[in-house]
């Protein structure tokens, strides 16, 4: 991508929104991606680069929670091995796809990121109700583990909704704390989105000027924005996400 003035800045503060509201709600991938779209990368090269642009995010995040995975060793595992595989996995399918198909696909997956966005504040609710940890048997884990390879080769192929869908995976194998939730789904996320770029990486499926660019802005929307976004509050930052998700599946699907 040549970067010139009128493509540089749109990404900078597509960027810097995306960092700004995944500090608060997450769904800065609603954000990139159509941003990353509207300056010309075809949908697979915009996929990798959205991957790669929020990666900083992903790894600050578990950073933070580093303190909530200790003594969960059986859940690190039962999370991240089969993150590596699906992650690996989805990337590649979404590049045997190729353009054509993969743009196919992008309204619905845009539907589907967005209607998990809005069940996220449901099932924090749910969570914070089920009271304490029920036990983590083996065959809760091996539940663990074959569902996130689903939501692995899902986040490989495209990847926004994933923490929703690890939260309510863990949720239903009875995990009750929602610190050590997000230490594990941060862990997951992370691991399928490093996965995930080295395959698009490998490919020439990202564009590194637009990916600096863009991870620019989401390092100093993290930093700088997360302050405006909570004086804002999370009511407020989740409705302008929502909104931008039905407005962009709209546009998508008429532009089919």
């Amino acid at each position: 991508m040549h970067a010139s003035l009128t493509t540089a800045l749109p990404l900078l503060l597509a960027g810097f929104v995306a960092g700004t509201i995944n500090s608060v709600a997450g769904g800065g991938s609603l954000v990139v991606f159509p941003a990353l779209l509207a300056a010309g990368l075809p949908p697979l090269t915009a996929n990798g680069t959205c991957t790669v642009s929020l990666m900083p995010g992903s790894l600050a995040s578990l950073y933070g929670y580093r303190r909530d995975l200790a003594g969960t060793r059986d859940r690190v595992i039962a999370m991240a091995v089969p993150s590596v595989v699906g992650g690996v996995l989805g990337a590649l399918f979404a590049m045997r796809l190729g353009d054509k198909r993969f743009a196919a696909s992008v309204p619905w997956l845009i539907l589907l990121a967005t209607g998990l966005f809005a069940a996220q504040v449901p099932l924090a609710r749910w969570l914070a109700r089920r009271g304490a940890d029920a036990p983590m048997t083996r065959g809760r884990l091996l539940l663990v583990a074959g569902f996130q390879l689903l939501v692995a080769l899902y986040g490989g192929f495209f990847g926004a909704g994933i923490g929703i869908l690890m939260l309510a995976a863990l949720g239903i194998a009875g995990e009750r704390d929602i610190h050590r939730a997000n230490a594990l789904k941060s862990l997951a996320a992370g691991t399928i989105n490093l996965c995930a770029t080295g395959a698009f990486l490998r490919a020439g499926h990202v564009d590194a000027t637009a990916a600096g660019i863009t991870a620019a802005g989401a390092i100093a929307g993290g930093y700088l924005g997360a302050g405006v976004a909570r004086r804002l509050g999370q009511q407020t930052v989740r409705a302008v996400v929502l909104v931008v998700g039905v407005a962009l599946t709209v546009v998508m699907f008429a532009r089919r």
